[in-house]
């Protein structure tokens, strides 16, 4: 199916099956890519590197329901019906297929999309995500303790250690935009972190149709590295890089070198 070009910059709502308004926003020109942040964050999360693939494609983020401009209904959130979101934002903008790049919890509703509708995704970029459930390689319990400390500094501090290695930092102090969606309500929260927990699509991996690109950071605790190989295992076409020394934020402190293996995928 043939790309949709959309204008420079745009933005608007979409409305999922369930009535909820969905927020998105469009940049640049050319074939679409849809970046796909991660969980409890909104499009923010792409901020810092979105321009990156402007020279080739028109970038579409949007807040996931319960983040950003989006509605925040309090029931059950689950990784599948967040794709459902994704194609819903994809019919409203009469985008008959496109790119997808998604990442951590992003790369998670990425594997569904794909899955369950390969005639719309055209190429797939899988990055610092997992496929879940029992087979998964899961975060150890250090790691959990400290992203579960009751001191909101202390354990924003841990998530940024997650994210980014010190050396980075360094150089890059902030303020940082992947560290979630400070307006969310408790309940949306919740709902975000029962979603990504309870994701596994290990089944359905295999029906994954559009040439697919894993990407990951060797020392990324947040999401362990060993999920790379496992996705690859089961993604028909699938190839994989690690980016050695880099943490769960990857696609910024790597960011020249992961931008150039991307869009060269993209374009390839």
């Amino acid at each position: 199916m043939p790309h949709t070009d959309v204008p420079q910059q745009a933005g608007g709502h979409a409305r999922a099956l369930d009535g909820t308004l969905l927020a998105y926003q469009r940049q640049g020109t050319g074939a679409p890519l849809v970046l796909l942040a991660g969980q409890a964050n909104n499009h923010h999360w792409w901020d810092g590197i979105r321009t990156d693939f402007h020279a080739t494609h028109s970038t579409l983020t949007m807040d996931w329901r319960g983040t950003g401009e989006s509605g925040k209904p309090d029931h059950p959130y689950a990784t599948r019906d967040f794709a459902d979101d994704v194609i819903a934002v994809l019919d409203h903008l009469g985008i008959e297929s496109a790119d997808l790049y998604g990442t951590s919890m992003g790369g998670r509703v990425a594997q569904w999309t794909a899955a369950r509708h390969p005639d719309r995704i055209r190429r797939l970029v899988l990055g610092c995500t997992s496929p879940g459930g029992p087979r998964a390689t899961e975060r150890d319990m250090a790691v959990r303790r400290s992203l579960a400390q009751t001191d909101a500094r202390a354990a924003r501090e841990a998530l940024i250690d997650l994210m980014y290695t010190p050396a980075w930092r360094s150089g890059h102090p902030g303020p940082y935009t992947t560290l979630g969606d400070p307006g969310m309500p408790p309940h949306a929260r919740r709902h975000h972190l029962v979603a990504s927990n309870e994701h596994d699509a290990w089944d359905v991996l295999p029906l994954i149709a559009a040439p697919t690109l894993i990407l990951h950071g060797a020392d990324d605790r947040l999401t362990p590295a060993a999920n790379a190989p496992l996705l690859a295992s089961r993604i028909p076409r699938a190839r994989t890089h690690i980016f050695e020394g880099a943490r769960h934020g990857y696609f910024e402190e790597c960011r020249p070198e992961a931008g150039a293996i991307v869009s060269s995928f993209l374009t390839d």
